[in-house]
């Protein structure tokens, strides 16, 4: 009798560690994303088309955190489904929805950054806001398709012949809409990614390159001016800064979602072999890439960080702080790109590159 209420007590210790574990992530994804979305809102100077994808992205992945991660948490912890077979049918569909929306944020952000970065003549052309606008519903609307109407319906799990205890809810799908939806939501949206960042990288790395020519040449035309050697080295350390920032965000992306999906198309070619406990892992992997997006996108930008700085602090309630302040006293958030014009006559923008 002793050892199974050493048992217990061991089961119910680390239960409410994991509630306590799972409860702060949920908390920083929600309070993370509603200071993103609040900081875009409220100031001038944040309100652009990238950031226009960023906010969008923020709303997907606090709702993420606020009304799919819970469910999931008593799921996860508990091991069976306390809220009955519609309401599961609803919280599956919410989550590959928004866990979908979330994803073609990102790829969005990573097409809207080639813009600017390898194409900035046209970038305000092609990211106008009527286009912005059609790629945010875009963002929602295919992944409200793929979710609710395939879900709802039972086309997801057609031919399936798996039977489930009345007291689960796992997400079982046919090996067609596993193969559709992995590809639609998460491998297309990926070499996205992949190809816009890519050509973003040799894009810094030639402009860079170009500009220190460029410095040098001026540099020497004026006898070698420590100012000239100063800013060739500045921008070395922007290049090298911008490869950085992404590869942080794709390594990121990749390292959350990646697992999930492959398990995800694989898992009906093996009979639904996988176990349960990989499912969670993997898909508390991805949570926690809407946990990590405000930080990612957000907190590696410095007007952000002192518009953060300045919600917390409640500088936005004091009368006189304006909507419009300059939330960025330096440009060492922006990359300096170079590119030709008519003439060839050199011309200096800057864009940024820190999300």
């Amino acid at each position: 009798m002793a050892t199974l209420d050493n048992i217990s007590n061991k089961s119910s210790v680390s239960r409410v560690a994991l509630y306590v574990f799972i409860i702060t992530g949920i908390t920083c994804t929600v309070v993370g994303n509603f200071l993103v979305v609040l900081a875009i809102a409220y100031f001038k100077q944040l309100q652009c088309p990238t950031n226009s994808f960023v906010m969008s992205l923020a709303v997907a992945d606090f709702l993420v955190g606020l009304v799919v991660m819970p469910y999931s948490m008593v799921r996860t912890v508990e091991g069976c489904w306390y809220f009955g077979p519609t309401f599961c049918h609803l919280h599956s569909s919410l989550d590959v929805m928004l866990c979908t929306a979330s994803i073609f944020h990102l790829s969005c952000i990573a097409f809207d950054r080639y813009y600017a970065v390898c194409n900035p003549l046209v970038y305000s052309f092609k990211m106008s806001r009527e286009c912005v606008g059609l790629l945010i519903v875009v963002c929602w609307a295919i992944p409200f398709l793929i979710s609710f109407g395939p879900i709802l319906l039972g086309l997801h799990k057609l031919g399936m012949d798996v039977p489930l205890p009345e007291n689960v809810c796992i997400f079982l799908v046919n090996r067609v809409y596993a193969v559709m939806a992995s590809l639609v939501a998460f491998y297309l949206p990926m070499v996205t990614m992949l190809v816009a960042y890519w050509k973003i990288y040799k894009a810094a790395k030639r402009q860079a390159m170009q500009i220190s020519a460029m410095e040098a040449q001026m540099a020497a035309g004026v006898g070698k001016d420590s100012s000239k050697k100063q800013k060739h080295r500045n921008s070395i350390r922007r290049e090298r800064k911008a490869a950085k920032t992404l590869g942080i965000i794709m390594g990121v992306f990749l390292l959350f979602w990646l697992p999930f999906f492959t398990v995800n198309i694989v898992d009906p070619f093996i009979e639904y072999g996988t176990a349960a406990v990989i499912w969670d892992v993997f898909l508390w992997l991805g949570y926690v890439n809407s946990s990590l997006n405000p930080f990612l996108y957000g907190f590696f930008n410095r007007s952000f960080r002192r518009a953060f700085l300045m919600i917390m602090g409640c500088r936005i309630c004091l009368h006189g702080t304006a909507q419009g302040i300059d939330l960025s006293h330096s440009k060492r958030d922006n990359f300096t790109f170079l590119y030709w014009q008519n003439y060839k006559h050199y011309v200096v923008q800057d864009v940024t590159v820190e999300f």
